[in-house]
């Protein structure tokens, strides 16, 4: 039944190469299959704030980023365990935190 899961989920190179082509700053790491972030903000409170509305998305999506904050950077790490991987859920994810990351 998990390999059926991990197939269904994983991405093909041209889902993960197009979400490259679309969005800025990502970082594929290949040994994990994970893509990766460092969000830059004016201050403290305004990276919490982010940090916060991604909590609520996540709770939501049932999919959880790992994060660094230090004082205004907040560095992300996406990939879905369940598939030992990237999946759709992670780009989502990241097209989500690019969008709010510039309100």
């Amino acid at each position: 039944m998990e390999k059926i899961k991990k197939i269904e989920n994983s991405l093909t190179e041209e889902r993960k190469q197009s979400f490259f082509n679309k969005n800025d700053g990502w970082e594929h790491n290949n040994e994990r299959d994970s893509i990766n972030k460092m969000f830059v903000f004016k201050n403290f409170s305004q990276a919490f704030a982010f940090m916060t509305r991604i909590a609520m998305k996540a709770e939501k999506m049932c999919h959880h980023p790992e994060w660094f904050n230090v004082y205004n950077k907040v560095e992300v790490t996406l990939t879905t365990h369940d598939v030992d991987g990237l999946s759709e859920k992670d780009l989502k994810m990241a097209e989500y935190m690019d969008r709010i990351s510039k309100i």
